[in-house]
């Protein structure tokens, strides 16, 4: 009994520490792949009050810069996404090279579970059922306590006071859900913020097959989380970490397996990826929760930008109320520029500036370029 007990915790132990390792090794060749580019970079982690580990990535300065104090500017990637995908384009064009190379002191943020931040103090990702507790989560809680974790290692490790932030998609909606939840904090540690097609209010959502799909966004959280899936994410295609990824199929393998190509598609994976599959490789998409995109299926279903609904039973319980409350904007007063497009298929133009008014210090910057879409501001080299 007792050999067959310590088989158990050894096994246990091994797929902990293997997973970490698969973890670590992927922060580092990122790391390399910085340094590979001319540039300066390390890896920082911390690990939040409710346990998970996250990976930040910092480029303290330019090629040409030397060390030293320079402002600070914290960068969040959006929904499916990572780190990563603010380099994908090289020291010419990615716009955390850019920011290097233009005097800034450039940290990139991991959220939980992603690929760079899939770690835990207690929990294995890779475990049938602490994998449900693992990736019970949604971008409130990526705003209310990952983002606080990292900007406030970042201030702490530089010794600044405040920093500049910069979100694209869902990563401008962990920003308004932070500021608006505790603009205290906000206001104390953020100098400004520029959030490129920051994702909040939803009641003109443009594009109709998503629109139509999240009319049964809790059907189908309520059936994934059933089936076991809980995380949406691309490693599974990968015979290796360092291969190129096919391009037909991607989608198919959202949910680990292709057995569940089905439910990747009803839960709209092959439209949320539409844009970046035209890249020629994506070798470092980040996965995200199916609770995320639950969350976002809530809010384009009601029109709104609201707190995740339980029902109202659990909602009267934990809220008070029988539908949950609204992130109220305007008490965000954080000096904010909202940059939209007209092209965008997930943010509409009309939305941006109902939440530019919304918000005192806000002003919105329309890009010039009208075929200018969602994913451009990472992805495109104008």
């Amino acid at each position: 009994m007792e050999a067959r007990v310590l088989v158990v915790v050894l096994a246990a132990v091994l797929s902990v520490s293997a997973q970490n390792d698969v973890g670590e090794s992927r922060n580092n060749r990122l790391i390399e792949r910085i340094k590979s580019q001319g540039y300066p970079a390390e890896l920082h982690q911390v690990t939040t009050k409710d346990g998970y580990v996250l990976s930040l990535h910092r480029i303290p300065h330019g090629r040409d810069g030397s060390p030293g104090p320079r402002p600070v500017v914290f960068v969040m990637h959006g929904l499916m996404s990572a780190s990563s995908h603010f380099l994908h384009l090289g020291p010419e064009y990615a716009i955390a090279y850019n920011l290097a190379d233009a005097g800034y002191d450039v940290w990139m943020g991991n959220q939980r579970g992603n690929r760079y931040s899939r770690e835990h103090v207690s929990l294995n990702p890779n475990d049938a059922k602490e994998k449900l507790e693992f990736f019970d989560y949604s971008w409130e809680d990526v705003g209310t306590i990952d983002l606080p974790a990292m900007i406030d290692y970042a201030l702490a490790f530089t010794g600044q006071e405040k920093l500049h932030y910069i979100g694209h998609s869902q990563g401008g909606t962990v920003f308004l859900v932070l500021a608006s939840m505790d603009p205290e904090y906000s206001n104390k540690k953020i100098a400004s913020a520029h959030l490129m097609a920051g994702v909040g209010y939803m009641e003109n959502f443009p594009f109709a097959p998503l629109r139509k799909l999240s009319d049964y966004g809790s059907i189908l959280y309520a059936l994934g989380t059933r089936m076991g899936i809980v995380e949406i994410s691309f490693d599974a295609l990968r015979r290796s970490e360092s291969q190129t990824v096919e391009q037909d199929g991607l989608v198919d393998y959202c949910a680990g397996d292709e057995e569940y190509k089905a439910f990747c598609e009803m839960i709209g994976v092959p439209y949320l990826m539409a844009d970046r599959l035209i890249l020629p490789a994506i070798p470092e998409m980040g996965g995200s929760s199916l609770k995320q995109i639950a969350h976002f299926a809530q809010n384009i279903k009601d029109g709104s930008f609201r707190r995740w609904d339980y029902g109202p039973l659990t909602n009267l319980r934990v809220y008070r109320s029988l539908t949950p409350p609204s992130f109220d904007l305007s008490k965000v007063t954080v000096d904010v520029t909202m940059h939209y497009s007209l092209s965008d298929i997930v943010l509409h133009e009309i939305d941006v500036l109902a939440m530019a008014a919304a918000m005192p210090n806000t002003k919105a910057r329309k890009i010039e370029k009208d075929t200018f879409r969602h994913e451009d501001y990472i992805f495109s080299k104008d």
